[in-house]
């Protein structure tokens, strides 16, 4: 009888199981309850790049995105959590496929829970065929009032030296400078103080490249940090995992909010964000900037390191302090963070001290939605609000697909001969399906400042056309370099006045200048080595001088002839005066008797003359 119920068990154990692989609930499943820890063909990682709609690098020169050898996989059915922030305008973003040069491969960015942005929409990034390769074309967020992109010609190089004036007060920050496009031309217009928001985070106007041209992206306010929404941990899949017909994935692991402080890293020929354990040098030299040397260096403006340092203004050794940190993970490996999600677990099994504890930065997402020290409020999805947001996500994917055909077609017009005078093309996208609330649709806590009035164009700043860009070098032919912990900026006009709060309070302008001037001479012997392939033909001279010695024996031929007439000379004079000093007068003596003779002839001869 027991045995009879043991089978029976477990036959309506394998009858359930087959039931639920014919219908996709084994993946479903999977997705849910295995995440929190590492599985066969799926890794959760403690590192890598940060969704670009919660955030994108500021440069001050674009330039076209990167290029890699493999085609992007299709894109996983991804189920959002079943918990998410309260509030009416947060919105499930799905994830994308991005690459990771470790591997060589792809991993998952997986998707993420985002208060919007106010009136603004998001249009996201995307791979496409480049010759051989395959190249990213950013995202971003455009104005909601936008229902048609401008592509314009590529906008000069910056001028952007930082601030030109004292900070009004300790609460201003300074906002960077840019180019506008005003009457088929581009003009400067430039950088201002504007006072700085505690819970918004203000994000200066930028160009984005695309394959049909140049995106502008106007200035806006976004959320800070710590209100902005759930960022998911990264995850690699083997191929064999998610090429499983009925796949499905549902992030679960949540990335504290901390690295954004002490873990941040930008890539800006990728317009990415990284986080994590990027601090060996094989990274400062594939284009990685430490956080904190961005704004300081010329090159771009990082918001989160303007906001954080006007909140410690106060503090006269917070930027001593984050420098120390990042010197101590490069010189020590066993201060930097876990790179996998089961390593962390094995760090906080192996019982380490507060300072490895600190190094925690993934944690599931049920763990943080009870956490007392979220600042976030978390409500529950329904299995139905699921179903309905994953197919939301599909017209993601579409509108991406959309923006890609448009822009590529685009850029095969661009091929053709440039036209004598630079000219913009407007092109209408479909509406986004992330689509933001207006400012007077949102309540008191979600409505953003008043945006600040930027000044004029200056006509007298002249637009210079960029050096590397029309060649499409990117920054990885400029790369930061990290020389004994410490990054130096590989271009840019490294000065004291680009960090935005120089006037804000005495002792931050005392600590900024440390970096600064140690970057100036650390920049000249990077670019040199990649200027040395200009300088070749200096090379060709230093060759010249060996067929220089094969000329002189031409030469020298013709200093002997120069050698024969000067002994010729000598040997004139000898006989010369020998021939006419020593035979003249002997001779003349001799001759003078014989000629007196005939001189008495012809005396006798006029004697015979008068006779006859």
């Amino acid at each position: 009888m027991n045995l009879f119920r043991v089978s029976s068990f477990f036959c309506a154990v394998i009858a359930f199981a087959v039931i639920g692989t014919n219908c996709g609930w084994d993946r479903a499943v999977f997705a849910q309850r295995d995440q929190p820890s590492d599985q066969k063909g799926v890794e959760v990682l403690t590192r890598g790049p940060i969704h670009e709609a919660f955030a994108q690098t500021v440069t001050f020169n674009p330039e076209p995105g990167i290029t890699v050898p493999k085609a992007p996989p299709d894109a996983i059915e991804e189920l959002p959590p079943d918990q998410k922030p309260a509030g009416d305008n947060v919105a499930w973003i799905p994830g994308y496929w991005a690459w990771d040069n470790d591997r060589d491969d792809y991993l998952w960015v997986s998707g993420i829970w985002r208060a919007l942005p106010p009136g603004r929409q998001w249009v996201p990034g995307y791979w496409s065929p480049a010759g051989n390769e395959f190249q990213w074309t950013a995202g971003y967020w455009a104005d909601a009032k936008l229902s048609e992109n401008e592509y314009l010609p590529e906008p000069p190089a910056t001028v952007e030296a930082g601030p030109n004036s004292p900070a009004p007060s300790a609460n201003d920050l300074w906002i960077p400078g840019a180019w506008v496009w005003n009457q088929n031309r581009y003009a400067w217009q430039p950088g201002y103080w504007a006072p700085a928001q505690q819970n918004w985070m203000w994000v200066p106007a930028q160009y984005l490249w695309t394959p049909r041209g140049y995106v502008y992206v106007s200035g806006y306010y976004d959320y800070s940090i710590a209100r902005r929404g759930v960022l998911f941990a990264p995850v690699y899949f083997n191929p064999s995992v998610y090429s499983q017909q009925g796949f499905t994935y549902s992030p679960a692991m949540a990335i504290s909010m901390a690295v954004f402080g002490n873990q941040l890293f930008l890539r800006p020929n990728y317009n990415h964000y990284y986080f994590g354990d990027y601090y060996g040098s094989n990274y400062s030299s594939g284009g990685f900037y430490p956080w904190f040397s961005f704004n300081s260096g010329g090159y771009g403006y990082d918001p989160f390191y303007a906001q954080q340092r006007w909140q410690n203004r106060q503090n006269a050794t917070w930027t001593q302090t984050v420098q120390t940190d990042y010197q101590n993970r490069v010189d020590n490996e066993g201060a930097r963070p876990p790179r996998t999600f089961a390593a962390q677990q094995a760090l906080i099994k192996s019982g380490g001290t507060s300072s490895e504890k600190s190094l925690v930065v993934v944690t599931p997402l049920d763990q943080l939605a009870k956490s007392t020290d979220s600042s976030l409020k978390f409500q529950p999805v329904t299995k139905a609000e699921q179903q309905t947001l994953a197919k939301h996500g599909q017209d993601v994917h579409q509108f991406r697909e959309a923006r890609q055909k448009l822009e590529a077609k685009g850029a095969e017009k661009s091929d053709e001969k440039p036209a004598a005078e630079p000219k913009s093309a407007k092109l209408k996208l479909p509406p986004s399906p992330i689509l933001a609330k207006s400012s007077d649709r949102l309540d008191k806590d979600h409505t953003p400042p008043k945006t600040h009035e930027a000044p004029a164009a200056d006509p007298k700043i002249e637009p210079k056309a960029r050096q590397a860009a029309a060649k499409g070098e990117s920054p990885k032919d400029k790369p930061t370099t990290i020389k004994a912990g410490k990054p130096v900026l590989p271009q840019g006009k490294p000065s004291e006045t680009t960090d935005e709060p120089k006037g804000g309070s005495k002792p931050v302008p005392k600590t900024e200048p440390k970096p600064i001037p140690k970057a100036e001479p650390r920049v000249e012997p990077k670019p040199a080595p990649k200027v040395e392939p200009k300088p070749t033909p200096k090379v060709e001279p230093r060759v010249e001088p060996k067929p220089a010695p094969r000329v002189e024996p031409k030469p020298t031929p013709k200093v002997e002839p120069k050698v024969e007439p000067k002994p010729a000379p000598r040997v004139e004079p000898k006989p010369a005066p020998k021939v006419e000093s020593k035979p003249a007068p002997r001779v003349e003596p001799k001759r003078e008797q014989p000629k007196e003779e005939p001189k008495d002839t012809p005396k006798t001869e006029p004697k015979d003359k008068p006779k006859k």
